[in-house]
Parts: structure tokens; sequence; C-alpha cells
């Protein structure tokens, strides 16, 4: 028999609340690599995201930027435009997002044939 867990197990201080979600956001990580090569207007963006919808799209763009992951330039003109690119700061995700596909690739067959199992089980 295990011990129970402590009710204290998990330091209130902990920065875990504060770390951003992106690395496992859905979208967050295509749009990253979708900015690593440079600046994109949000429409460059809807090209190979053509799956996430505007308003999901947008809440990710803001979510990125807020935590200092890209940036968001507007520029005069008619009509106004908007880029975003990516910062060092959200470079730094790529060798995570590396690792996570690396981990993927040896491992989605047994996530797949767990996950059918549990279908079967809950049929």
């Amino acid at each position: 028999m295990l011990d129970p867990l402590p009710p204290d197990l998990f330091d209130p201080a902990c920065p875990s609340s504060a770390t951003p979600f992106q690395i496992g956001d859905k979208w967050a990580g295509m749009v990253l690599v979708c900015l690593a090569d440079g600046p994109r207007r949000f429409s460059e963006l809807r090209v190979p995201l053509r799956r996430v919808s505007a308003k999901v799209l947008t809440e990710t763009l803001r979510a990125l930027e807020r935590d200092g992951m890209i940036t968001r330039t507007s520029y005069p003109g008619i009509p106004p435009h908007v880029e975003y690119a990516i910062t060092d700061l959200g470079r730094t995700l790529f060798p995570a997002m590396e690792a996570c596909r690396a981990w993927a690739a040896r491992h989605l067959p047994a996530v797949e044939s767990a996950r059918a199992a549990y279908a079967l089980r809950k049929a």
C-alpha cells in the first residue's frame, strides 16, 4: 500500500502556474515553426494553419506575444498591416519542440495502441 499523497506536495509558490503553456498548446508550436524563417502576416499564417479558426489563431498569437515568444508590429498604410515575428526567447523553445517530435516519432504507435485498447474497454 502506498503512503497517501501529502496535501502540500505542490508548493503554492511554484512557478509552474506562471510557466507559458505554449509548448503544449495545440497551435502555438506550429505558429512558431511558421515564423522560424522570418516575419509573417496573419493571412500568410492562415495558409498552413487552415484548420485553425481565425479566432483561435488570434488568441494563440496574443498569448505568444504576451509571453514574449513573438512580436507584433503594426505598419501604417492603406490598408494597414501587421507582421508577427519570433523572438530570441521564442526560438529557445525549438530544442524542446524537437525533443517532443522525436519522442512522438518513437512512441506514437504505443500511444495509438493504448488509445485503441482504452476505446475497446470503454465500448
